[in-house]
């Protein structure tokens, strides 16, 4: 089974954390405590930040939105039929997620699986040159 992704019987997906991005920062953050402390601490607790979000905070595709969770208790819900556009930036290494609804723009660090978020994206809200 792939680990990256979770479905259940009313066809929604829900994508697994990824630690990749928290991981490259907190490490990264080692040698630049000896260069600039507060710029490797800064570096280091953003990296543990994003750590904490991608433990707590799960994404979930459904039929007609998509929703954020912090363990059991919906969060925020998106509605596909608002959004506009998305993108995932930095394709080679995907570490930001954009999308605009009607009324906002959202930013969202990659911290669940690029590929699964991608393909789910895809399916459920096709941008507009996909659209035909």
């Amino acid at each position: 089974m792939n680990t990256s992704l979770v479905t259940d019987s009313t066809s929604s997906i829900q994508l697994a954390p990824s630690y990749k991005i928290p991981g490259v920062l907190v490490i990264a953050a080692i040698p630049i405590l000896f260069v600039q402390a507060w710029v490797g601490g800064a570096l280091a607790l953003f990296g543990l930040f994003l750590t904490f979000q991608a433990a707590t905070l799960r994404l979930q595709f459904t039929e007609s939105a998509l929703d954020i969770y912090r363990g059991e208790t919906l969060i925020r819900r998106f509605p596909y039929q608002e959004w506009q556009n998305w993108q995932i930036f930095w394709s080679a290494v995907p570490i930001l997620f954009y999308f605009r609804e009607v009324k906002s723009i959202h930013f969202l660090p990659i911290i669940f699986d690029p590929r699964i978020l991608k393909t789910c994206l895809e399916q459920r809200c096709p941008t507009r040159s996909d659209r035909g």
